[in-house]
């Protein structure tokens, strides 16, 4: 490896940076808050035999013994007064389900907005959102809402923030509404499968409910959270009096079979890969299996995206890669798990893109996608606050067939191109939760490897393998107010000399720009070697005030790409923030 300029003048600066960065993120577990907050709030799930029935009006009698909870109050308008409008939600639970039964008064129930949209779109609909931490970690949880039509919506909340939402997680579960004289009432039915939790004999979940009433802009809370300070799920009552239930063993097998036939007629130009007709034929295997009661394995073979939604269609002007979103099912279920502080180091779409290589000739066929031979995932969270997501892909060799059409001197000539080598790819995140702030320290590393032993043209444009890894922290002090972030990163790529080229002439570092006194573009190299870094710290509650500050740094050679999303590296840089409320 080359030491440049950039590196020898600037070493010590990061060096200190770093330094104080590690000196720091040891200090937050010495200097974690451990003070004591309010007495948290309590309600009572009562075991029933025999389940109520699921029709919205809570006339069973199962429902007459249930301890229902009541004393919202109001987050708008009027933060901290009590409800204009009551609200009483029980819980009773069996084997297989807990049930959830609201009553939600209102004077004037022919005016309640119960309009009917579609699932996991509430609109401007009434409803009752019912939030659960099942492992108890005070940082994440399920949310679980119906409006007052009898749309349901759900999503998982990743972190200790009310609107930072997954809205791809889709559980299995039911709920029905009825209005009433009094207002409006609610039924719930949950099944424990679609839960994750700990196997412990007598469970206790931390939980919130919330209801808004667009009639009145009430937004009323069971456990009401000031919006002058931070938190989700660390600030949830206590639900207690769940015991004796099991986690789900949660297997389930899916294979599928698909087959698709296409007759047009239309020849476009004497194209021989195009006869008039598109035939299609997949078989593949999908498999979920629980690892004891907190991890989950997905592992797919052949995996079937064709009703994935489309990415819109994008005209990019710039220099830079353009990313979409990651809709494929298998990739979205607990991708956060491999969501790091800093730049993205791992980018699900990475896996399966069209080839990156070209073929010539008067006719081309090539493969719109790379196709994944199989993939494996595992995510999870232990009961220790370990949190674990590691994936693994391989994805086909994959051909483009030619075709150039006979001349007068020259007969027709048929060829077959590589244009993507046979891959691998894996990314692997541990985060451990610590502290009553639920801070979090995380460790990460990525890996790309590539088949490229046969193919001249597509060593000189893909690196042969790419290493990246991070360790991050997020250390969080009284209940969040304060928080000090950061990470330090490497990466390292090695290839063929012309590949490597093109890494250092990428838009990402144009080391062959000639202002750049502190690079040098060197054509014989066969590998690159980069870190980065940064450290913030930010205030995020409080009645008025909010302020945060941030240094970060990259070195020229920093390189994500073949795993992740980096659209610059080489720099240093800072920035502050003030703001009054």
């Amino acid at each position: 490896m080359i030491v440049t300029e950039f590196l020898r003048t600037r070493n010590l600066f990061l060096a200190v940076i770093i330094l104080t960065i590690l000196l720091l993120a040891f200090a937050g577990f010495a200097f974690e808050s451990d003070k004591d907050t309010e007495p948290q709030k309590t309600m009572t799930a009562h075991r029933v035999i025999d389940a109520p029935r699921l029709d919205g009006i809570l006339d069973d009698d199962v429902w007459n013994g249930v301890e229902f909870v009541s004393g919202f109050l109001q987050k708008d308008p009027n933060e901290g007064e009590p409800a204009i409008n009551k609200t009483e939600v029980g819980i009773l639970y069996n084997d297989h389900s807990i049930y959830i039964g609201a009553r939600m008064y209102f004077d004037k129930p022919e005016e309640i907005h119960n309009f009917v949209t579609r699932r996991d779109n509430a609109g401007n609909a009434e409803r009752l959102i019912v939030s659960l931490d099942t492992y108890y970690d005070r940082r994440t949880a399920y949310s679980f809402a119906v409006t007052a039509g009898g749309v349901r919506v759900d999503y998982f909340h990743p972190s200790d923030r009310e609107f930072h939402r997954e809205l791809t997680f889709n559980p299995v579960w039911d709920a029905e509404v009825s209005i009433q004289p009094f207002g409006w009432s609610a039924e719930m039915k949950i099944p424990f499968s679609q839960l994750r939790f700990s196997k412990n004999e007598k469970q206790v979940w931390g939980i919130n409910i919330n209801r808004w009433i667009p009639n009145t802009n009430e937004d009323l809370y069971w456990v009401l959270i000031p919006k002058e300070e931070t938190g989700w799920a660390s600030r949830f009552g206590d639900l207690v009096g769940i015991e004796g239930i099991r986690p789900s063993r949660r297997i389930e097998l899916l294979p599928y079979e698909t087959s698709s036939a296409i007759f047009t007629g239309d020849i476009a130009n004497d194209d021989p890969f195009n006869d008039g007709s598109t035939i299609n034929s997949r078989v593949g295997l999908d498999l979920k299996m629980g690892l004891g009661p907190n991890l989950t394995l997905d592992v797919t073979f052949n995996p079937d995206f064709g009703q994935v939604e489309a990415d819109p269609s994008v005209v990019n002007l710039t220099a830079f890669e353009t990313f979409f979103r990651e809709k494929r099912p298998f990739f979205i279920e607990g991708n956060q798990l491999l969501d790091n502080i800093g730049p993205s180091f791992f980018y699900s779409r990475r896996i399966g893109v069209r080839p990156h290589g070209d073929a010539v000739g008067d006719f081309v066929d090539i493969p719109d996608n790379t196709t994944i031979l199989a993939a494996a995932k595992i995510s999870g969270r232990l009961s220790s606050g370990l949190s674990i997501g590691a994936i693994t892909a391989v994805t086909e060799r994959e051909h483009a067939e030619t075709f150039i059409a006979a001349t007068d001197s020259t007969p027709v000539v048929k060829g077959n191109t590589e244009v993507e080598p046979l891959s691998g790819f894996g990314a692997f995140r541990l985060q451990q939760e610590f502290g009553p702030s639920a801070s979090t320290v995380g460790l990460m590393f990525t890996g790309v490897r590539r088949d490229l032993s046969s193919n001249n043209a597509l060593r000189e444009s893909l690196n042969r393998q790419a290493y990246s890894g991070n360790a991050d922290w997020n250390v969080r002090f009284e209940n969040g107010k304060y928080e000090l972030s950061g990470f330090v990163g490497f990466s390292h790529i090695q290839g063929d000399s012309l590949a490597i080229v093109g890494a250092q002439r990428s838009s990402a570092r144009y080391f062959q720009r000639p202002d750049a006194s502190h690079v040098t573009l060197d054509s014989s190299r066969t590998s690159l070697t980069g870190y980065a870094g940064s450290l913030r710290f930010n205030k995020r509650g409080g009645e008025h005030w909010l302020w945060g500050t941030s240094v970060s740094a990259e070195s020229p050679a920093f390189e994500l790409n073949d795993a992740g999303i980096l659209f610059g590296s080489d720099g240093v840089g800072n920035w502050a923030y003030l703001t009054y409320r």
